[in-house]
């Protein structure tokens, strides 16, 4: 019998999730899955570590059960498919820390109290990222969590580079770039060793990019500058998101378009970014597929953002030794890599096309002398490996005496639900 972790992350309208077991040297993944559209049809899917598909389940058109209804579903599917393991923690990824915390905590009803209070920072995430966790600690309150932000590996930054040209009683009331995406950069920054012992060690641009995009320059693995600043909205073009835009912009729109604070919002946050300039779609997928010409000019405007972007922090870097590509555009999308990397050119990048049109890992020539890499990220297992290192030790798992939390608690939410 192994101990089981398991990592959520929930969305408005999903709950993903994966398992992961102790193993010798440290920690492997067992299953993963996804509960999607749980407040209209609720689908679901779970594969192993194999990726093979081990159930799917699809319910009625206008039937819905939410979070509760998915954290009980999943309890449930989850005891009957917990083959011998102890479930002995949850951790669940939370955007927004604040400027509070700098590391993974342990959740208390008072830490979800101060991360509420950070929802107005990040919108799309915070709250819905805290319904699981407020569920799971409700219902099964002697179920340890952790909860693992996205802000936090970006407190390493100088104050130069947190601070806006604002108001100073601003700034100390909390107005300042935070940086997102941190659990996936901590984890290229753990790997890229492996690949470039020297770049590791140097100066790195990595180019988080998905429906939500950033990108992060690190030195020796330590975060140093983000495209990304006050919210998740800033910096590059992404699915829906419009990036960086003139304040002015919402100015004028409030005063010649009468739009209000919800209505910017829902511009900004889902109605720009490649879905607004193609007019077609937020995925980079159907654009490059698309011979529309908006779909081409929404990819364009993308690559070209992030050429700009990439030489604003070789400048704040002094220097950079090599680019990594992640993320669901990052590491598949090859004509924008090539894209990207022939803008980077006068950095030093040579692009060598067959590595990048096979996903690398390393897509540059040996001549190049800044090396350009296609790293797949693990948020889940960087999650997982905070969860295990806050909560697994071996005094605490004496002290609950291995209580098969995984069936018990299933027992707690029906009992509730």
């Amino acid at each position: 019998m192994s101990d089981a972790i398991l990592v959520l992350n929930a969305g408005s309208s999903s709950l993903k999730f994966s398992v992961f077991v102790a193993a010798a040297g440290g920690i492997e993944p067992v299953l993963a899955g996804i509960l999607e559209e749980i407040y209209a049809q609720p689908r679901f899917k779970a594969s192993d570590a194999a990726g093979h598909v081990m159930a799917e389940k699809a319910w009625g058109e206008g039937e819905r059960f939410g979070h509760d209804g998915a954290v009980a579903f999943l309890f449930d599917w989850l005891r009957e498919h917990s083959a011998g393991h102890t479930l002995v923690g949850v951790g669940s990824r939370v955007v927004h820390g604040g400027t509070t915390f700098a590391q993974p905590v342990r959740v208390t009803p008072d830490i979800v109290a101060a991360l509420e209070e950070l929802a107005p920072l990040a919108p799309l995430h915070q709250a819905q990222n805290l319904l699981p966790i407020k569920v799971i600690m409700e219902r099964l309150p002697h179920l340890p969590q952790v909860a693992c932000f996205d802000t936090a590996f970006h407190r390493t930054q100088l104050p130069v580079a947190q601070a806006f040209a604002i108001p100073r009683a601003l700034s100390e009331a909390g107005v300042r770039r935070y940086g997102f995406h941190g659990l996936s950069y901590e984890y290229i920054a753990a790997v890229l060793p492996e690949y470039d012992p020297a770049a590791a060690a140097g100066k790195t641009v990595v180019l988080h990019l998905g429906n939500g995009a950033s990108m992060c320059g690190l030195i020796a693995g330590k975060s140093v500058v983000s495209s990304m600043g006050f919210t998740a909205v800033d910096g590059l073009p992404m699915g829906t998101r419009c990036g960086s835009l003139d304040p002015g912009v919402l100015i004028y729109l409030m005063d010649e378009h009468k739009l209000d604070a919800r209505a910017l919002e829902n511009l900004i946050y889902r109605e720009s970014g490649l879905l607004g300039v193609s007019g077609i779609s937020s995925d980079m997928r159907v654009l490059l597929e698309s011979g529309d010409p908006n779909a081409s000019e929404a990819v364009e405007l993308f690559c070209y953002r992030i050429g700009r972007e990439l030489g604003s922090l070789a400048a704040a870097l002094g220097g950079v030794d090599a680019m990594v590509f992640t993320a669901g555009i990052g590491e598949h999308a090859a004509p924008v890599r090539d894209a990207i990397c022939r803008h980077a050119a006068w950095l030093g990048v040579e692009l060598d096309v067959a590595a990048n049109a096979t996903g690398g890992p390393r897509i540059s020539t040996d001549a190049s002398r800044v090396s350009a890499w296609v790293l797949p990220t693990n948020e889940e297992l960087m999650i997982a490996r905070h969860t295990q290192r806050l909560l697994c030790a071996p005094a605490e798992i004496s002290a609950r005496g291995h209580t098969n939390y995984m069936i018990a608690a299933q027992h707690d939410v029906q009992a509730v639900l």
